[in-house]
């Protein structure tokens, strides 16, 4: 039962305990399940209602299901639009990913990916609601998870189809609600999987450790930081061998690809930490500002978003500079929860205009996130022709239905996604050592006449014909 009111003493005198937590008992219980399930039906909703509309901004949901759809067979996971039986544990590290394949084998389907992420995102606001909740009460705590739940960073990555980031994001918001709970072990064993989810996530992995070393010594647990600081070499020792030797020792060519987007041409990271410097010092306001009013700068937890950060900056990739995309998704838990840490202090510091500041952030965090959503993708939501495949889409289903099942495919991004499920299909302009039967082709300004001479450019053996078209959507079949 909630007190409204001091508890009278013997004497007459009132007293009042002191505010330093609020505990589990005097918060909604229910209220994270509640919030994360209404964001898991945004989220769904948004990338199903995309899916169906056509709407595909990239590959990586038609290159995950071929290998959740390997997985599910029991097969090696091999991605054929990365390259014909490509292994795709030489691409990236995300052995995780092999948990959907038994949702996958009951639900042979893209949406299944999308579901399934749509589901691990809206995990991460239980860790968050709760959290807040049991540090700040329980409106506090309710908007701050609200403000994750809007956040630009995980409505951007919904936004982008599949990535195995999204098992990063929960993992990131359990680790830390166990550091703000003093839950030292708790917070390293959900840490530790993010080695499974993609190779530098290690070092975020890392870097939460040394947040519980940290953590530890200020709470004179002594133990519990020499342990932390042995996981943290732990971690960087394994993501060094993971790139260094596991993804090498699958990849095709016998190295980690990647290595060339921190810098070539005689540039290395240091030089390019220095290029695109206005657009950089923007996505970190960005990540800062509307969600935490720079407050999360007083948290330690903030720590946690070095290793992100940092190789996004000396890359020189200028996807990784910018706010689109999915790469901001795994900062939202830590800046969520930096923000709750930093709230928790600033309740106790002897200055008044920071206690004052402080009162008034969750309120404006939800503000801000509810403001910015009018130009991020939750907006869609909010009109009808988002719920309708619309003419394009069926037009497409139409074209697209006349590759017969188990054929091999080459197609660009719109189609893929629709074929993977039921085709062997490769990366326009390749195949497994030859021209593919089949072409699966969007693009509203081409004609027949050009797209035929398209594919004949990419496949100079073979013969194209069209099979199918209507609103852009081009279907062609090698002459017999």
């Amino acid at each position: 039962m909630i007190m409204t009111s001091p508890p009278a003493t013997t004497d007459g005198a009132t007293d009042t305990p002191p505010p330093a937590r609020i505990r589990p008992a005097a918060v909604g219980r229910r209220d994270p399940y509640l919030l994360a399930l209404a964001f898991f039906a945004v989220y769904a909703a948004l990338s199903v209602t995309r899916y169906r509309r056509f709407e595909n901004r990239s590959w990586d949901l038609g290159i995950f299901e071929q290998v959740v759809r390997s997985y599910a067979g029991l097969k090696a996971p091999v991605s054929d639009l990365k390259g014909a039986g490509f292994p795709i544990l030489g691409d990236h590290f995300s052995p995780i990913t092999a948990l959907i394949a038994p949702f996958y084998r009951v639900f042979p389907t893209p949406v299944t990916l999308l579901v399934a992420q749509a589901a691990l995102f809206a995990l991460a606001v239980v860790p968050v609601t709760r959290a807040a909740a049991f540090l700040l009460g329980r409106a506090r705590g309710a908007a701050i998870g609200v403000a994750y739940g809007l956040s630009w960073g995980v409505q951007r990555a919904v936004d982008f189809d599949f990535h195995e980031i999204c098992f990063a994001v929960p993992l990131i918001a359990f680790a830390l609600e166990a550091v703000l709970r003093e839950r030292w072990r708790a917070a390293l064993c959900w840490a530790l999987p993010l080695l499974l989810v993609k190779e530098d996530l290690g070092m975020t992995a890392a870097a939460l450790a040394i947040v519980v070393a940290v953590r530890a010594r200020r709470a004179r647990h002594g133990r519990a930081a020499p342990t932390a600081l042995a996981v943290a070499a732990f971690c960087v020792l394994a993501c060094g061998l993971i790139v260094s030797v596991v993804i090498p020792g699958f990849n095709t060519g016998g190295e980690y690809d990647y290595w060339t987007k921190l810098g070539e041409d005689g540039g290395g990271p240091l030089d390019q930490l220095l290029t695109g410097g206005e657009e950089k010092f923007r996505t970190l306001l960005w990540v800062l500002v509307p969600t935490t009013g720079l407050l999360a700068l007083r948290s330690p937890l903030l720590i946690a978003a070095l290793p992100t950060l940092g190789w996004r900056l000396v890359s020189q990739e200028p996807h990784y500079w910018s706010t689109d995309w999915h790469y901001s998704a795994v900062l939202m838990p830590i800046t969520a929860l930096a923000l709750t840490d930093a709230l928790d202090r600033a309740r106790h510091s002897p200055r008044p205009w920071l206690r004052a500041y402080a009162h008034h952030v969750p309120a404006a965090a939800v503000a801000a996130a509810l403001a910015l959503s009018t130009t991020l993708p939750a907006a869609a939501l909010t009109r009808a022709d988002t719920y309708r495949a619309g003419p394009a889409a069926e037009a497409g289903a139409r074209v697209l239905a006349v590759v017969p099942d188990g054929a091999e495919v080459a197609a660009n991004v719109r189609p893929i996604s629709h074929l993977t499920g039921r085709c062997r299909v490769f990366w326009i302009g390749q195949g497994d050592g030859g021209a593919p039967e089949y072409l699966a082709y969007y693009d509203a300004s081409r004609t027949a006449r050009s797209v035929v001479a398209y594919a004949r450019q990419l496949y100079p053996e073979a013969e194209y014909a069209v099979l199918a078209e209507e609103a852009g959507f081009f279907v062609l079949r090698t002459r017999r």
